[in-house]
C-alpha cells in the first residue's frame, strides 16, 4: 500500500519496539492515510487496529501517538477510528478538515 506521493514525513514509531509491533503501527498510518487518500475496507482497518492496540493499549498513550502521526501527516487516527466503529459501510473514506 502507498501513501500519498508527496509525502515528506516519516511515520511516528518507537525503535524499542519489536519488528512484528513496529509494522501493526505502521500498517495504522498506511490505513489512517487510505482512509483519506482513497477508502478503506472498515473491517480490514479494525482487525489492524486491534493489533495496534495490542502495541499501544493505553488510551493516552494512542492519543499521544495519534497526534504525533496527525501533525506530520494532518489525518486523524480518531476520526477514522470513530467511524470505522460506528459505520454500517463496508468501505470509508474521510475527508481532510
Amino acid at each position: 500500500m502507498e501513501g500519498k506521493m508527496d509525502k515528506n514525513y516519516s511515520y511516528p514509531i518507537d525503535y524499542d519496539w519489536t519488528k512484528e509491533q513496529m509494522e501493526s503501527v505502521v500498517n495504522i498510518w498506511r490505513m489512517v492515510e487510505l482512509a483519506y487518500e482513497k477508502e478503506i475496507d472498515r473491517e480490514e482497518f479494525l482487525m489492524k487496529y486491534k493489533k495496534f492496540k495490542q502495541v499501544i493499549p493505553a488510551i493516552g498513550e494512542e492519543k499521544r501517538w495519534g497526534n504525533k502521526f496527525e501533525a506530520l501527516s494532518n489525518y486523524s487516527l480518531y476520526r477514522v477510528v470513530k467511524e470505522a466503529k460506528i459505520s454500517t459501510k463496508k468501505r470509508i473514506h474521510l475527508i481532510e478538515r
